[in-house]
């Protein structure tokens, strides 16, 4: 196994648990460090970690609840949508991806995004 996807899953991990204590910002950034590698390297979940990292900056935008930020989160959210599909059984750590999407989902039900 390659040495970033290690450091993706345990990225993965830390995203959920950041997502959980409400901590997007966080959650978005722990997720970044592990998606550069990916995309320098083009790698098939580059893009579905990208749209991880979208959908946790979108509730940060709503928990500053700053001028225009459903607007902002509501656009933001889209590379999430565009991206949810690559989630499909047998990609590597295709558990923590599907709990990481399934809590996005969770959280724009809450938000009524």
């Amino acid at each position: 196994m390659l040495k970033e996807n290690l450091n993706l899953k345990e990225a993965l991990h830390n995203y959920i648990n950041l997502l959980h204590q409400e901590e997007y910002f966080n959650a978005h950034e722990v997720l970044e460090e592990a998606w550069h590698p990916l995309r320098k390297k083009n790698h098939p979940l580059k893009n579905l970690v990208k749209g991880l990292i979208n959908g946790a900056i979108c509730f940060e935008h709503l928990k500053r609840d700053r001028e225009n930020s459903y607007k902002k989160a509501s656009k933001v959210i889209n590379s999430f949508e565009r991206h949810k599909g690559l989630c499909v059984n047998g990609i590597e750590h295709f558990e923590l991806f599907e709990e990481a999407c399934f809590k996005v989902e969770a959280l724009k039900k809450l938000h009524q995004l």
